[in-house]
């Protein structure tokens, strides 16, 4: 059975309170039911994660290769800013999907640059808490496909 690792940065675990205008109200544990609810619908298993610090989530991206098929992550902040994050998704040779659950590109001039996105397969944003789904649909394909080259 394929597994995968969905991370999520500094603050989501914030979400419903913090600036609904742009994440809305659900909450990370709403996301990580309807993960769980998507990932049951494809006979795959997730292990959900989320950090306030960098390197708590770099540890997280390093034990990845003999465990987990593909990752998804939600770099929040450190999509702007971190090039340790960036390395270690650039280690990792599984499938990646960069996920926001805002639009970056509709925000503020300094959002609109995603460091990470340059070690991903593809990224998904401004679709709220349903860009999670499609994230799972998304590497569910990059997993079939890599295995079939």
């Amino acid at each position: 059975m394929h597994k995968i690792l969905i991370i999520n940065g500094p603050n989501l675990n914030l979400l419903g309170n913090r600036e609904t205008n742009f994440y809305g109200n659900t909450t990370l544990d709403k996301i990580k039911s309807l993960c769980e609810e998507q990932c049951k619908k494809h006979k795959i298993e997730c292990v959900f994660f989320q950090s306030n610090h960098e390197g708590e989530l770099i540890e997280k991206i390093h034990s990845v290769d003999n465990r987990f098929s593909g990752i998804i992550i939600n770099p929040a902040a450190y999509t702007h800013t971190s090039i340790a994050l960036l390395d270690a998704l650039r280690a990792s040779n599984k499938p990646k999907i960069e996920i926001h659950i805002s639009n970056i590109y509709a925000r503020e001039d300094y959002r609109r640059k995603s460091i990470t996105s340059e070690a991903v397969n593809g990224v998904i944003c401004g679709f709220g808490e349903n860009g999670y789904v499609l994230a799972i649909d998304a590497i569910i394909n990059l997993i079939k496909s890599k295995a079939n080259d």
